[in-house]
């Protein structure tokens, strides 16, 4: 089970705007399905071959997700470095614990069940 979609809201208001202005996480760059914003949210992205996967903490109904799967594409900055993605699909559990290294895993009290995977655009 995810974390709780209120604990994300909170989140997203008080903590994000500290970690995309910190530039120790990933940041993610896409536009809102609705309203066509641009958004920055810090994510844990964890590079697999062609791509980056995404530990969905908040489940796939997270407004990032559901951008991202909407528009078809993404941005990433990482290191200072802005990578094209595209081709988001939710992946099973097995195939993403199998592509992330085990100290990248997310802890298993946490019973995070769903992941986003990411293709480098042109890959």
């Amino acid at each position: 089970m995810p974390m709780p979609l209120w604990w994300g809201h909170i989140n997203k208001r008080l903590f994000n705007r500290r970690a995309v202005a910190g530039g120790k996480w990933p940041v993610l760059i896409h536009t809102g399905r609705r309203s066509g914003t641009t958004y920055r949210t810090p994510l844990g992205a964890v590079e697999v071959n062609g791509g980056y996967l995404f530990i969905l903490v908040y489940g796939s109904g997270a407004d990032w997700v559901r951008n991202v799967r909407a528009s078809g594409t993404a941005r990433l900055l990482v290191d200072g470095t802005e990578l094209e993605l595209d081709a988001p699909r939710l992946v099973p559990e097995e195939e993403a614990l199998e592509a992330i290294p085990v100290s990248e895993r997310p802890p298993g009290f946490m019973r995070i069940t769903e992941f986003l995977r990411m293709d480098l655009a042109g890959h």
